[in-house]
This record gives C-alpha cells, sequence and structure tokens, in this order.
C-alpha cells in the first residue's frame, strides 16, 4: 500500500478493506489501490463503446436511414443521470470519434453532442424527475436538436441535403429511449454509479 492511500484509507477501513470514503483499502498485489470512482468510470466508456458499436456495424441498404442514435442516447443517459462526470468536453471528444468512425465530416457530431450535453447538463434536475413519457419529449427534442446541428454543418460544407429519411432517425431513438433508460440505469444501480 502507498503512503498516501494509508492516509486515505485510515485505521477505519471495513472488512471488505473500504474506508468511509470509497477507497479500496486491501493490497491487490503489486502495491496499488484501486480506486472504485475510476473502475465505475470504465463502465461509463464502456456503455460508449457498445454505442459505437451499434452505430457502426454494417445495416442492409434500406436500413441504414433507421439506424437509432445509439451513441448520443447514451450520451444523453449519462449527462442526465451522472452529470459530474459527463460533460461537454467528453461529449466533444466523443463526437469526434464518431466522426472518425463513421467518416462523416470531422466536428459534425462533435457539434451536436457538446450542444446536446450541455442543455442536458442545465436540465438534468428537471429531466430527471419527469415521468419516462415526458421525458420521451425531451430526448426527441434534443435529438432534433443534434440533427439539425449535424444538416446544419454538413450544408455549410457545401454537402447536399440528406432526403426526409434524414428525420426518421430522431424518432425511432426516441422510441428506444424507455429501453436505453432502463437497462442503463440498471447498470448505474448495479455497479453503483453515482
Amino acid at each position: 500500500m502507498d503512503p498516501g492511500s494509508r492516509h486515505r484509507c485510515g485505521f477505519h477501513a471495513n472488512r471488505g478493506g473500504r474506508s468511509a470514503t470509497g477507497v479500496n483499502c486491501t493490497d491487490r498485489g503489486g502495491g496499488r489501490v484501486i480506486n472504485q470512482a475510476q473502475s465505475r468510470n470504465y463502465i461509463i466508456t464502456l456503455t460508449l463503446l457498445i454505442g459505437f458499436i451499434l452505430t457502426i456495424i454494417p445495416l442492409p441498404e434500406w436500413a441504414t436511414a433507421y439506424r437509432p442514435q445509439w451513441v448520443a442516447l447514451i450520451l444523453i443517459y449519462w449527462c442526465m443521470a451522472v452529470p459530474e462526470r459527463i460533460g461537454v468536453g467528453i461529449s466533444w471528444t466523443t463526437g469526434l470519434l464518431l466522426d472518425v468512425l463513421t467518416g462523416t465530416l470531422l466536428g459534425q457530431h462533435a457539434l451536436g453532442f457538446s450542444v446536446i450535453a450541455y442543455i442536458m447538463l442545465k436540465l438534468h434536475l428537471r429531466v430527471r424527475v419527469m415521468p419516462l413519457r415526458q421525458q420521451v419529449f425531451t430526448i426527441f427534442i434534443l435529438l432534433l436538436v443534434e440533427r439539425l446541428l449535424a444538416l446544419w454543418s454538413t450544408g455549410a460544407a457545401g454537402y447536399p441535403t440528406p432526403s426526409l429519411w434524414y428525420w426518421i432517425t430522431p424518432l425511432i431513438s426516441t422510441l428506444l429511449w424507455p429501453w436505453v433508460f432502463i437497462i442503463l440505469r440498471d447498470m448505474r444501480r448495479r455497479f453503483h454509479i453515482s
């Protein structure tokens, strides 16, 4: 155990090796003390990676217009549930990664994700207490904002205007929100992410 962890753990660590501050006070070989907060961040990262995978999975050509905005839904949830862990900067970086993965205009998703993260961070206390039916409406508006910003950025770059099927994506994503919300909420509770 390093000297700093002994100070954080004190002499009052419980039988499981945890102090009152949540620091793992047991030495797990190699002298490293694992911080619970860092391990919980891995769960958030894992859910974002799953969102990336669901976004880049090949679909039949007819189904590409119906692909949900998985990463945006996951970001919205984490901004609502744990706003101190997910902010505008992480949303911007996530958007840039999605731009690189999907081959879209660099910054297109980054702009949209950072704006919807900012809005959700401002409204997270209100949205948290809404019934799921009311949350669905808020999520629909946020996803429309993201799509509008993506349309604006591609239009500013000189790309042609997409067809009307472009607007079906926020609707399909909104219909999936209750399931995404329930799955991520259960994960957050199971792994004690707060």
